[in-house]
């Protein structure tokens, strides 16, 4: 990148850097306008325009529109906790819910 001097091994990588810089946004959503860097942010986005939910779960009856929705997710079903408190050790599911809790501290 001739403005900031990072390299990229693919010339797609430059492309997208390049789009953060200038704040173009080539992928724009019929449904409801807003725009993305890169296609296949927009076909995620679309998804959920559509209704479509392909990564359903094993354990229940849910589905949602990404794979890392359903990561996420299955956090309920087993317990895990993979965000924890540095100053108490309690864990947590979502690093939102994480993000609260050290609030409290």
């Amino acid at each position: 990148c001739r403005d900031s001097g990072r390299w990229f091994l693919q010339h797609s990588d430059l492309t997208i850097h390049w789009c953060q810089h200038t704040g173009e946004q080539p992928y724009g959503c019929p449904e409801c306008r807003r725009r993305f860097i890169v296609s296949s942010n927009l076909a995620k986005h679309r998804r959920a325009h559509l209704g479509q939910r392909p990564f359903p779960c094993p354990s229940c009856s849910k589905a949602f529109v990404q794979r890392s929705e359903l990561v996420i997710h299955q956090c309920l079903h087993t317990s895990k906790r993979p965000y924890s408190c540095p100053l108490c050790a309690k864990g947590f599911s979502h690093r939102s819910h994480l993000t609260c809790h050290q609030c409290t501290h």
